[in-house]
């Protein structure tokens, strides 16, 4: 068997281990166009590598292989943000029922690498981006979509484009298959439509005696979602589709199904052990350390406007001083600016990066402070308004850009952020 694999990076790399010694591979890593793959039996394309239409045949994709070949049913969880929280926290609370759980995708290991290690009675939840799914013709058992927004329009053609890839989560399900989707947002509600599958969505609607409220209203609600050590109304959010996908993943339309409420109350033990061990993600409003009566929270995944929202309002009562600024990725910036430069308690926004004059163009100058490229001085320059505003000050890594301009990756500008913080 012949493969060739178009990038050569950690799927890239994945792909050549575990054929390694079964075929013979050809590794494509630094091309201006496709090259032509008509002689390979099995051409992956890693998630940046776009497919020409119509699709060849032999083309195919790490998310494409392991979905035609995992034993054991999946859980996809594909969104603008909140994927990889909303992954983890199903895994925690199946494996606290007793499952056995592979998280695969962009927040864990290469989905293939785990492939010979997974039996039928196991559990896989799957982060799935739009350009993993890009070329999907077949969707997980039970699909979590979270709040879509534009994101990764400096790769796809329009949001409609983004929107149509992720679309495969619930294009190709079966009746017996279940959606989980965020009810509030128009994009991922319109995904219910996509297909046959069994519905949840979230908020989840409760009936507590004679009024009906969202669920955190209720009093099992309190207690699930008040066991949270997570900041923020989004992981909430995330968890109440945590809790929905676990339940319609250990309750198929073939089982006896006893309600989601009467669920969560029987387990109810069990379950807030598992909420109150969740811990965020890196880089997510991750709280570093405090100093001189200031917190410093390091929020580098954020690379879009709703991540930037929702940290924000994390912060709603706090003396606020905000690092923000990347490189764009193309998405409009007007609400990033409303959002930042509205904010009740802002101190002033460090902007870093390509997109700061962006960011400051017609704002209040007194607000902001154009800290061009130099991390280190923009960070320093946060500390010191900081702690001139007194005692429960917050500095906030939230850049609502990609990192290109600075970085290698949102991890690499995480990590120097944190390292200079724990330098102070």
């Amino acid at each position: 068997m012949k493969i060739a694999i178009l990038g050569y990076g950690l799927e890239g790399k994945s792909v050549e281990n575990y054929f390694k010694g079964k075929a013979d591979i050809q590794i494509f890593s630094d091309f201006t166009k496709l090259p032509d793959t008509s002689e390979y039996d099995l051409v992956f394309r890693t998630p940046s590598v776009k497919f020409p239409e119509p699709l060849p045949k032999n083309w195919t994709s790490i998310t494409k292989y392991f979905f035609e070949h995992c034993p054991c049913k999946i859980i996809g969880v594909t969104g603008t943000k909140g994927k990889g929280t909303t992954c983890t926290m199903i895994k925690e609370l199946l494996e606290a029922l007793g499952k056995t759980v592979h998280l695969v995708g962009n927040i864990g290991e290469p989905a293939i690498s785990h492939l010979d290690k997974i039996k039928k009675d196991d559990v896989v939840v799957y982060e799935l981006s739009s350009f993993q799914l890009w070329d999907l013709e077949q969707s997980p058992e039970v699909s979590v979509v979270l709040r879509i927004e534009p994101d990764h329009l400096n790769v796809h053609k329009d949001f409609k484009d983004y929107v149509s890839a992720k679309g495969n989560i619930a294009q190709h399900q079966n009746p017996e298959d279940a959606i989980i989707y965020f009810r509030l947002n128009h994009t991922s509600k319109s995904f219910r439509e996509l297909g046959p599958a069994r519905r949840f969505p979230y908020p989840y609607i409760a009936k507590e005696g004679n009024v009906i409220t969202d669920f955190e209203n209720t009093k099992l609600g309190h207690e699930l979602l008040g066991a949270l050590p997570l900041l923020g109304e989004h992981n909430r959010e995330n968890l109440e589709a945590a809790l929905l996908a676990s339940y319609a993943y250990l309750h198929p339309i073939t089982s006896q199904n006893e309600g989601y409420l009467e669920w969560l109350d029987k387990n109810k033990a069990v379950l807030i052990g598992a909420i109150k061990k969740m811990l965020p993600l890196p880089h997510h409003i991750e709280f570093v350390r405090e100093l001189n009566h200031v917190k410093y929270y390091d929020d580098s995944f954020c690379t879009v406007f709703p991540a930037l929202d929702v940290a924000l309002k994390s912060f709603g009562d706090a003396p606020l001083v905000l690092i923000a600024g990347g490189s764009s990725k193309g998405t409009n910036l007007t609400p990033a600016k409303r959002a930042i430069f509205d904010h009740k308690n802002l101190l002033k926004a460090v902007l870093i990066g390509e997109t700061a004059k962006e960011l400051a163009e017609g704002e209040d100058a007194s607000k902001y402070i154009l800290a061009g490229t130099d991390f280190k001085k923009a960070i320093l320059t946060a500390k010191e308004i900081a702690e001139s505003a007194g005692e429960n000050a917050v500095v906030l890594l939230s850049p609502c850009a990609a990192s290109f301009d600075m970085f290698k990756s949102y991890k690499e500008r995480g990590d120097k952020f944190k390292e200079i913080v724990k330098d102070l």
